[in-house]
Formats: C-alpha cells, sequence, structure tokens
C-alpha cells in the first residue's frame, strides 16, 4: 500500500476529469448503487394471474401475463423435477439418474394450476413433476427474465464507496458478533454490502482473534499458515513481512481460486512503532470508473489473463492452473473478483497468445501489449487517486476484516515492532454462511 504521496501519485493521473469523478461520487457514495443493476434483461415479478402454457416440438411454452414467454426443453424440465424422489428434501442433491431420460421425452399431460404446473410424462415411469410459477420464472433462461440473481434478491446491495466513508466505516461489536447469530449475520451483511467492517471492543489476543474469525467460517490454510501471528521477521518471503510501504493490492491473486475475507488485529500498543498506516481502496468503485471513464481499457483488463507467481520461499512455486484477468466477471455480466497485485505479476505474456490489437478510447490501435501497460496505468491511476484511498490506523481491540476479491489493501512503510494477528477465510464458506444465516434469521429462500 502507498503511502499519501503526492509526487508519486502524479506519474499515475487518473484520465477521469474532476468533474466527472465528483459527479460519480455524488451518485455512488451515499446511494446502494448495486453492481447487479449493469444487469439489461428487464426485470419481472411472479404473475398475478395464471400463465399461459402451450406445447411445441421438444419444450413447452409459459406465456407469462406481462407478455415474455419462456421456452423449456421438455427434458430440462424432467432433469430439474423437484419431488422427493428426484431430489433429496434435505441435501437438495439430484436423486434421479439424468442420463436415463429419453432425449425425445415429451409430456403426456399438463396441468396448469393457481400455483404452477404438474406435468405428467410419457416415458414409461408414470411419473409427475411439479413447478410453481415463482420456479419457472426465476429459472427461465430462454430468455431470462429476471435480471438479479438468487443472492442479488436476497443479499444487501454493494454500496460503492470513496475516502468519505471515513467519516462512519462499518463497525460491529465484538460482543454482538460472539452472543449470536443475529450479531454474525449483521457483520456479515456488512462485509458484503461495503466490502470491509471493524469490530469494536476484541480483545487484543490471538486467542480472541481467531475466536472471532471462525464465528464466520474455518480458517484458510495456505503456504503462510493458517492463524498468522508475525512481524516484520521475513519469516515467509513476501513483502509483508517487511517493514517496507506497500502498494494497494489484492492477497493470493496467484490461486486459482483467490482468497476471500482477510482478518488483520493490530495487537502492539501505539508507542511500540511508527508509520504503518493502513489504505483501502473500493476496487468494485475504481473499476466502475474505469469503465465510464475507458471503456477500453476495462474490456481490455476483463480479458486479457495476467500471469501471476508466489515464488519468494525454497519450498512455494504457486502458479494459477488457468491465468485470469484483472476484472473477472460472473456468467451473468456483473463484475466479481478484482485481481490485482502488481509486485506479483509473472512475466507479461507468458505463454499466452497476445497476438492482436486493440483499439484505444482516443481512436489509436496499438498491440495487446501496449494496451495492457496503458490500461493497467489509467487502473492503478484511480487505485492511487485520493478520493479513492481510505487511511486510517489499525487499532488493538479493533480487526479489520475485508473482501479480499473486491476491496484492495496496503500499508505505509514504519519502523519499531509491529505486531500482527489475522487469517483467510475460503470465499465460498464465507457466502455459504451468509446465505445460510440469511435463510434461518430472514426466513429467505434461494429458489
Amino acid at each position: 500500500m502507498r503511502a499519501p504521496n503526492v509526487g508519486r501519485r502524479l506519474l499515475y493521473p487518473s484520465q477521469a476529469s474532476t468533474s466527472k469523478r465528483a459527479f460519480v461520487n455524488a451518485r455512488l457514495l451515499h446511494t446502494s448503487r448495486s453492481i447487479r443493476q449493469e444487469a439489461s434483461q428487464p426485470a419481472e415479478t411472479a404473475p398475478s394471474k395464471t400463465p399461459l402454457i402451450t406445447e411445441q416440438q421438444g419444450r413447452l411454452d409459459v406465456h407469462w401475463p406481462s407478455g415474455s414467454t419462456s421456452k423449456f426443453h421438455n427434458i430440462f424440465l424432467r432433469d430439474h423435477c423437484q419431488c422427493p424422489a428426484c431430489r433429496h428434501e434435505v441435501t437438495k442433491q439430484r436423486l434421479y439418474d439424468t442420463y436415463k431420460i429419453p432425449l425425445d421425452i415429451a409430456p403426456e399431460k399438463v396441468e396448469p394450476t393457481d400455483s404452477g404446473v404438474r406435468i405428467s410424462w410419457n416415458d414409461g415411469t408414470q411419473h409427475t413433476s411439479s413447478f410453481s410459477w415463482q420456479w419457472l420464472l426465476s429459472n427461465s433462461y430462454s430468455p431470462r427474465l429476471l435480471e438479479e440473481t438468487p443472492d442479488a434478491q436476497n443479499l444487501p446491495e454493494k454500496t460503492l464507496w470513496s475516502n468519505q466513508i471515513s467519516s462512519s466505516p462499518p463497525t460491529v461489536s465484538y460482543e454482538a458478533v460472539m452472543k449470536s447469530d443475529e450479531g454474525v449475520l449483521d457483520w456479515l451483511k456488512k462485509i458484503y454490502r461495503f466490502g470491509f467492517a471493524f469490530v469494536d471492543g476484541c480483545p487484543p489476543t490471538p486467542e480472541a482473534t481467531e475466536e472471532l474469525i471462525r464465528r464466520i467460517s474455518f480458517i484458510r490454510e495456505t503456504h503462510y499458515g493458517g492463524f498468522w501471528d508475525f512481524t516484520a521477521d521475513l519469516a515467509h518471503g513476501d513483502t509483508a513481512y517487511t517493514n517496507i510501504e506497500l502498494g494497494s493490492h489484492t492477497d493470493t491473486t496467484y490461486f486459482s481460486d483467490p482468497c476471500g475475507l482477510q482478518m488483520f488485529h493490530l495487537l502492539s500498543p501505539p508507542e511500540s512503532h511508527e508509520g504503518g498506516k493502513s489504505v483501502l481502496v473500493d476496487g468494485f468503485r475504481a473499476a466502475h470508473l474505469l469503465k465510464l471513464s475507458h471503456p477500453a481499457a476495462y474490456d481490455l483488463l476483463s480479458t486479457l489473463p495476467i500471469p501471476t507467481h508466489a515464488s519468494g520461499g525454497p519450498d512455494t512455486l504457486i502458479k494459477p492452473t488457468i491465468a485470469k484477468p484483472v476484472l473477472e466477471h460472473d456468467a451473468n455480466g456483473p463484475l466479481a473478483i478484482v485481481r490485482w497485485n502488481s509486485d506479483d505479476r509473472a512475466v507479461v505474456g507468458q505463454g499466452l497468445a497476445w497476438q492482436g490489437e486493440v483499439q484505444m478510447d482516443d481512436g489509436r490501435v496499438v498491440d495487446k501489449v501496449q494496451g495492457f501497460y496503458e490500461a493497467a496505468k489509467l487502473w492503478e491511476g484511480l487505485l492511487r487517486s485520493e478520493d479513492s484511498e481510505y487511511w486510517f490506523q489499525l487499532e488493538a481491540g479493533k480487526p479489520m476484516i475485508f473482501d479480499n476479491q473486491r476491496v484492495l489493501h496496503g500499508r505505509s512503510s514504519f519502523t519499531g515492532q509491529r505486531r500482527m494477528c489475522g487469517a483467510y477465510i475460503p470465499g465460498d464458506d464465507y457466502m455459504s454462511r451468509l446465505r445460510t444465516l440469511t435463510r434461518k434469521i430472514e426466513k429467505k429462500e434461494w429458489v
């Protein structure tokens, strides 16, 4: 993370104009701007009238009261039968052998009801499947009718933020988190919405910190170990184990699945060291600004695989199975993961097909190598801009946790002794805990 340094920042100026950035700040900082709004499909709601169903060759068409029509292949419907004989009621796992279904399966009888549709199949099994209208609406794929995924429907909106978040950073109490699942859910919802949160009142010990993070999930073991308790002693071959300045970055870009959550808790008293301020940057906000100001650069960083590696120790040489782009999107289109640690980049173009050209926003056509460096400079300019960087001093008794797949972190250099502890949490398990607590406490279901 880079300490505030005007000279250094001028080397990477943001290309977005001041007026445009101010406009974006006003629009995004104090409203719940959701990344999912990038989806282009019109929203649908559960039907108030019974839809009409017609049988076509190889499929059923559902004609919704809104005027939209969903096309469902017969084999898709038989494969997704929701009955207890086909789908385990507890585990939700499929019990029926999909590959015994005739490819030309067709309904023998179709019965629409007020709540859904019953389908009797002609495959000799005398089997009947039932689907609610809500299930069909949520799982329509030709066309896709709901712009929101189940996560987007049931979880908080993601709020993009700038350094103005320093006036009221998301915070929960240690007592609330340790006391109840409701406290854990509140904590997780803040992490999901903002990408980070502080926990106030935690005893400044490794034992209490580890107990706290395990309220979310088990700790992810890596080549750095499981739960960390460390100082700047270069115990591992990584600059995090030094006292030098670290630029804003995400961790474990060299993993095929980067770590999800990351916690830091400063254990040293304030007088033990000087410097070492921390910085957070909302990578989703920076990506949004890049897309607004330089769409060609955004597209390049969203499609060009960037090799990375971890090779600081004699027993460590980690590379992802498949190199991934800086900005990774999910199948529905919205940004899902930011991977950015320029220090851990391997040889640019190593083992990749870099042939080809890209047209930049100013109309120039350049090769992809040159285009990457231009796009990366614009990206770094946004990350290092003053309005992006939220600087603060970690405190004993106030751990900080953040989403490593969204929020970049760093620190200024320091002198003296600085003792830290913390750990990684797997991203999938963090999201599982958030979904299951939402289902348990708020009674929300993922159809």
